[in-house]
């Protein structure tokens, strides 16, 4: 790593106006008076972009853009004949309202990524897209109607939520277009575009003829508030919800043969289970057990009663109901086969005890009521065993009749709960009731929670395709690379997809129904000719026309159907993860139709990832995307999720353009380019923060930035690179050692842009810059620079090198902020018709920068130079002259001392620059006599000689004395003879002007 430098105290200026430009934290110490010397004084040039100051950022960004040609830069760079091409698929957000930070921070990451392949000379492919269809946008429609909505028909909502979305679309795109994001902005991809529609209902049947789609009566996610069943992907997980759980007495009717001997019959034995959902109870078909645990009859001491539990929670639920069991025998839960209780609420059905997996110590009794109509796991045990599978409640989360009319009529997660709960009581077979706080699912768009229920729904099965997803999976490269893991371990928890919903808005799902008989009409004629319906005039069909025009004779011949009024269009439409899952087959080119790049939140390792990775593989056996980067969520400042009851929401064109007051000091303009920083500054890998302090700090360090900027441009005006640079070779010392490091800084940030680490990027720029160059170059080379002949080789030596640093400065942040890099190309002075720099091409270095021997000799330079300022803090190292004392072999002497000055004393060489001391004496032993002012420092430093193979170490005293010399009234320093007199040097410039 580069050595830390020790900043100098600024001199300083007296009789000199500082340009407004240069005044901060890299102002440069100008020397001279008002004298007629000064006119040999190279200062830096006023920056052109002075004439921007009272204009505000947000206009002056337009401006460049539209100077630059942002907007026709995707197209300019389509049109280029290259070989490579790389293409970002953009997951389309959802058309259901305004633009919001989690947009900017992942549209943001997407042009950075796409902007430095471009300049690295690939062709971009990124077409934007939109989600247009489902739930979100429905319920927002039928929200905004009220009791309107009640009296709308299928087609009404339709066209309604088509508004609403294309009105979201247009909102979103100008926003995105604000922001910089180079795209194809003139074919985005729709959703509900019939072309994209007709790909879709393609896809459907061709995993539907491979048996991955089928239809079945199973238990859901189901959404009362919104009518429809739900996709794992659709849930939000409430930790403050509160169940009222309950501690329920199943009579044990039926002891099994082996553990009738442990049963004295004396008194009634219960089976005992726990659940949180107490309106499933109704309908319980069976108590399942863990067969390998072990389990116990204990008496309660205060009931006197009998009851079976697992072994492992006798001491808990006996704390949990406050009283004692009595442990009077144990036994496998093998023991229970064959048994069976009474239903708590039914007096005269039986529920059979049955062996099961799913069941788990960790919570509980260790034995689990079980209701096949509202549980995944249930459900399988029902399958196995031909229970009923009868579900109770309807689409609008009530009791059905089938329930009892104590029950019919009651919403289940109300007052449903309240009567099951006192026919409990009634039946005395409730142990226990209490508040339970826990997380459960919600329905995502309407907050409110959901219940699993039976019902007949179309799915996808993953068990079929989870082993070769998982193997594809193991082909790409993700970042970061845990989410690889979590993405496997969600589909491994996910057996089946249900891809139906009960809404209007969607894709319909393409089968007939008959309407006498349980069967479905679908083949590939009636799928090819509803696909070409859809392709010219979009799924509204489905709705607007008659059965004889969806399912023509001629279809039906072809397949020996019946007449088409026998059958009527199904009444479902698609999961949009369904809509969105396909968009690789209607928006990614080529025959491959393979992305380079999925880039999203790590909501969408279960979301849009998964259903692009199954549809893909259900299809095709391979995986639509080589690499996938996974980015956190935006949070408030302090960490918390942003609401507008918090006050904490931002909106990204007010950051942009600032707040509506007149009055902008609380929502001030910070530009587009301090949002893109926010966002490649983040560790976006995570959770990311932003609020005014983030902001505040993206915009200090933008102007930090700003001002290393001027000192590159004001200080390369008069410089032309064609006839005035310096070869490496002949170059100082110093300006070599900026350059070798220089090189390596453009390597690392390469490395970083490949690895998605936007943030490494800024780290990197932001040390070199602060370190490497305001605190030590820069501090170093001003002399050289303002004060030497202005065509002297020693000032072209570091006019090169500033012209190298700029070129890689701006072209490494270009991708980050390419409003300022634009900005900054159009002010290069020695670019006559300076071209946008995105057209330019990546950074350029060249092999002979890269000199590691140069490098441990400046290191150890740099060693002596540390102490040396280190011994005089707060003084000017000018006002002070060194000598000193080296034990070093003659080889490093020739390697590290001659190189840096030749002759014994020196107030010129390049040793005395590097020091920045009024003259520099070198002696191979101690001073005769040591000065009484003297102070002495001593040292040592390891240096590798021969490539590394020798490591040799040495040691130095440097003796640090006042100067005795006078300060020159042109350069400052302390090498004249008299105040009056100008010193050697300047005089020289000065007579030779």
């Amino acid at each position: 790593p580069a050595r830390v430098r020790t900043p100098l105290g600024s001199r300083g200026v007296a009789g000199v106006p500082v340009p407004r430009s240069w005044v901060g934290a890299d102002a440069p110490a100008i020397p001279g008076s008002l004298g007629a010397e000064t006119q040999t004084i190279w200062l830096p040039e006023e920056s052109k972009t002075q004439e921007y100051v009272f204009i505000r950022r947000s206009d002056i960004t337009a401006l460049f853009k539209q100077k630059c040609g942002f907007s026709e830069l995707y197209s300019w760079q389509r049109e280029r004949k290259v070989k490579t091409e790389f293409c970002l698929h953009d997951g389309p957000p959802y058309a259901n309202g305004d633009p919001h930070v989690g947009h900017a921070l992942n549209k943001i990451l997407k042009d950075i990524a796409n902007r430095y392949h471009m300049m690295r000379g690939s062709k971009i492919h990124f077409v934007p897209g939109w989600d247009c269809h489902g739930l979100p946008i429905e319920v927002k429609v039928l929200s905004e109607l009220g009791e309107k909505a009640q009296d709308l028909s299928a087609m009404e909502i339709r066209e309604k939520a088509r508004s609403f979305a294309k009105a979201a679309i247009e909102k979103q795109r100008s926003a995105f277009i604000r922001w910089g994001i180079m795209a194809d902005w003139n074919n985005c991809y729709y959703t509900f575009d019939g072309s994209y529609e007709a790909k879709q209902l393609r896809i459907f049947y061709q995993m539907y003829d491979k048996g991955l789609i089928y239809r079945s009566y199973k238990p859901v996610f189901w959404s009362p508030s919104s009518r429809t069943a739900l996709a794992e992907a659709e849930l939000e997980y409430n930790p403050q919800h509160v169940s009222r759980s309950v501690y329920v007495k199943f009579p044990l009717s039926k002891p099994a043969p082996k553990l009738a001997s442990l049963i004295d019959g004396s008194s009634p034995v219960s089976i005992l289970v726990w659940t949180t959902q107490p309106w499933t109870i109704p309908a319980n078909q069976a108590v399942c057990y863990m067969p390998d645990a072990k389990y116990a009859v204990v008496k309660c001491s205060t009931s006197g009663e009998l009851y079976i539990l697992a072994e492992d929670k006798v001491t808990f639920v006996a704390s949990a109901l406050k009283t004692t069991f009595e442990v009077i025998s144990t036994f496998s839960g093998a023991d229970l086969e064959n048994g069976t209780c009474t239903h708590p609420l039914i007096p005269d059905k039986v529920s059979p005890l049955l062996p099961a997996n799913h069941v788990t110590m960790t919570k509980g009794t260790g034995l689990v009521h079980t209701a096949p109509a509202h549980g995944m796991e249930d459900y399988s045990v029902a399958s196995q065993h031909n229970l009923s599978t009868d579900c109770l409640v309807d689409e609008d989360g009530v009791f059905t009749a089938a329930a009892g009319p104590e029950l019919q009529n009651k919403a289940v997660l109300d007052e449903g709960t309240d009567v099951v709960i006192k026919m409990l009581q009634a039946s005395k077979n409730l142990l226990l009731e209490e508040k339970l706080v826990h997380s459960y699912p919600y329905d995502w768009r309407t907050k409110k929670p959901v219940v699993i229920r039976a019902s007949k729904q179309w799915f996808i099965n993953i068990a079929e395709l989870k082993a070769t997803a998982k193997e594809l999976l193991k082909k790409v490269k993700f970042i970061p690379g845990s989410a690889q893991n979590a993405m496997a371990d969600m589909m491994d928890r996910r057996p089946y997809w249900c891809i139906s919903r009960q809404r209007v808005w969607g894709v319909p799902i393409p089968v007939f129904h008959h309407k006498t008989k349980d069967e479905v009409l679908i083949n590939s004629q009636t799928i090819e000719h509803i696909a070409k319906l859809v392709e010219q005039h979009g799924s509204d069909v489905w709705w607007t026309l008659p059965p004889e025009q969806l399912l023509p004779k001629e279809v039906l011949s072809q397949v020996g159907g019946p007449d088409a009024l026998e059958y009527e269009p199904g009444r479902d439409i698609l999961d949009i993860w369904f809509d969105s899952g396909t968009s690789w087959a209607c928006v990614l080119p080529g025959t491959d139709q393979r992305a380079d790049l999925y880039l999203e939140g790590k909501d969408q390792l279960g979301g849009w990832f998964q259903s692009s990775l199954l549809t893909s593989v259900a299809v095709r056996k391979r995986a639509p995307f080589r690499t996938v980067v996974v980015h956190g969520f935006t949070l408030g400042e302090k960490g918390e999720k942003m609401s507008k009851s918090l006050g904490n929401v931002i909106d990204p064109d007010v950051v942009i353009n600032g707040g509506q007051e007149k009055d902008q000091s609380k929502e001030p303009p910070y530009g587009a380019d301090v949002l893109r920083w926010w966002v490649a500054e983040s560790n976006v890998f995570t959770e990311v923060t932003l609020g005014p302090s983030a902001l505040n700090a993206a915009r200090e360090d933008i102007s930090k930035l700003r001002n290393t900027l001027r000192f590159l441009l004001g200080n390369v005006a008069g410089f032309n690179p064609e006839t005035d640079s310096i070869p490496v070779n002949k170059m100082y010392v110093l300006d070599q050692y900026v350059l070798h490091l220089l090189q390596d800084l453009a390597s690392k940030i390469t490395d970083s842009y490949k690895q998605y680490d936007f943030g490494k990027v800024i780290r990197l720029l932001q040390a070199f810059y602060t370190r490497e160059l305001s605190n030590f170059y820069f501090s170093i080379i001003k002399d050289r620079l303002y004060c030497e002949k202005a065509s002297d080789p020693k000032r072209r030596s570091c006019q090169t090198a500033l012209a190298e640093i700029l070129d890689v400065i701006v072209r490494s942040f270009a991708p980050i902020l390419p409003h300022l890099a634009e900005e900054v190309f159009q002010h290069v002075p020695y670019l006559k018709e300076p071209k946008s720099v995105f057209r330019t091409g990546w950074i350029a270095t060249s092999s002979v920068w890269k000199k590691p021997g140069l490098e441990e000799a400046m290191e150890s330079a740099c060693a002596m130079r540390d102490a040396f300022l280190r011994s005089i803090p707060g003084k000017n190292a000018a006002e002070h002259q060194l000598l000193k004392c080296l034990a070093l072999s003659d080889k490093l002497k020739i390697q590290l001392v001659w190189m840096l000055q030749a002759e014994e004393t020196s107030s010129t060489s390049q040793l005395n620059e590097l020091m920045m001391a009024s003259q520099t004496t070198l002696l191979p032993q101690d001073p005769p006599a040591m000065p009484s002012d003297a102070t002495e420092l001593r040292g040592t430093f390891l240096i590798n000689l021969e490539g590394g193979d020798i490591r040799e170490e040495s040691e130095y005293k440097v003796i640090v004395t006042p100067t005795t010399k006078e300060k020159c009234p042109r350069c400052w320093k302390y090498t004249a003879e008299s105040s009056d007199t100008l010193c050697p040097r300047c005089a020289d410039v000065v007579g030779g002007k």
